[in-house]
């Protein structure tokens, strides 16, 4: 049976994402796992995550986990979620600075204070739905319409140096990056887990795509 690794760096919501798995995948085994020989040999890996970049990024190391995670990023169909997008870029302004995977170059830019749209101030965090608008076609966004409102919880944002790495935008006071996409590999800021039918497709897309 093939086997979906989610990565449990003890950060992210694991439960909710591996059931949304499990509801959408046919003959599939779902292991929420840190175990680094259990996720090099799945078939598939998902790297969830939520919090800060800092202590993400130690929880990566304290369960010896970046190296598979930089594996299985590069060679095999990798989806990442919130954090498991923003650790993949090179560095993050957040806590002064906090160095990344750098598996792409980039930073990880807080939103800005005094952000408005329609005369109201932004809140940080943005939390909630706003519409993905892509940049071009994918296997991922097979069925989901352009512009479908995806569900987000973050206060920060990718910004990658080279643009084609870009799969979609979001306009939340300023237009960001919120997917991005390089061969075998899709990361989105937004939580497909909570994001209803649209969510459901997308898990659904990565589960059965081939890259």
């Amino acid at each position: 049976m093939r086997t979906i690794a989610v990565v449990d760096y003890s950060m992210g919501n694991l439960r909710s994402v591996s059931k949304a798995i499990e509801h959408v995948a046919d003959a599939v085994r779902v292991v929420v796992t840190d175990d680094a020989d259990t996720i090099a040999n799945a078939e598939r890996v998902v790297f969830p995550g939520q919090g800060a970049a800092r202590d993400c990024m130690a929880a990566i190391e304290r369960h010896g986990l970046r190296e598979v995670v930089l594996d299985a990023a590069r060679n095999k169909p990798f989806l990442g979620i919130c954090m498991g997008l923003q650790v993949l870029l090179r560095h993050s302004e957040e806590n002064g600075g906090t160095p990344l995977l750098g598996l792409f170059p980039g930073e990880v830019r807080r939103f800005p204070s005094g952000m408005q749209a329609n005369g109201q101030r932004l809140k940080i965090p943005h939390m909630g739905w706003s519409r993905v608008e892509r940049r071009g076609e994918h296997p991922l966004w097979r069925d989901i319409a352009d512009g479908e409102r995806f569900y987000f919880v973050h206060s920060y944002h990718v910004d990658p140096e080279d643009p084609a790495l870009s799969a979609a935008t979001t306009d939340y006071g300023i237009r960001f990056t919120s997917a991005i996409a390089r061969d075998n590999l899709f990361a989105v800021q937004f939580h497909p887990e909570k994001s209803a039918d649209a969510g459901l497709t997308l898990l659904r897309n990565f589960v059965q795509w081939n890259p």
